[in-house]
């Protein structure tokens, strides 16, 4: 068997690979940083978001009218969307049944065999 051993020359490292070396890893700490300070603000900027958007959406869109419905035609949605929504899915039995299946004698299961006998 033939073992391959890896070797370092020092004489390779000259001031350029060392200056590439600390530049890539402070530039990889760096961005680990900005993204765990990102992560912890992550709720402040998602309320600083959202204080935008309602600020814009107030200020393009005029205010909404309610409509006026009555109790009946309430109803009717209700009764509408209630009936859309039962036929969505096919009609099931409601009901369960038990049946007993009687199972042959099986030594595996029996408790006459077990380790320790009766030590009287």
């Amino acid at each position: 068997m033939t073992y391959i051993f890896l070797t370092i020359d020092p004489g390779l490292i000259d001031s350029r690979t060392v200056i590439i070396t600390i530049t890539g890893y402070c530039l990889v700490f760096f961005a680990l940083a900005i993204l765990g300070f990102i992560i912890t603000q992550a709720h402040r900027l998602s309320a600083l978001a959202a204080g935008w958007r309602r600020k814009k959406t107030q200020a393009d869109s005029p205010p909404a009218l309610e409509p006026d419905l009555t109790g009946a035609e309430n109803a009717a949605i209700c009764a509408a969307l209630y009936l859309y929504f039962s036929e969505l899915h096919d009609e099931e039995k409601h009901v369960m049944t038990v049946k007993k299946i009687s199972r042959s004698y099986s030594p595996w299961s029996s408790k006459i065999y077990g380790i320790l006998k009766n030590l009287n």
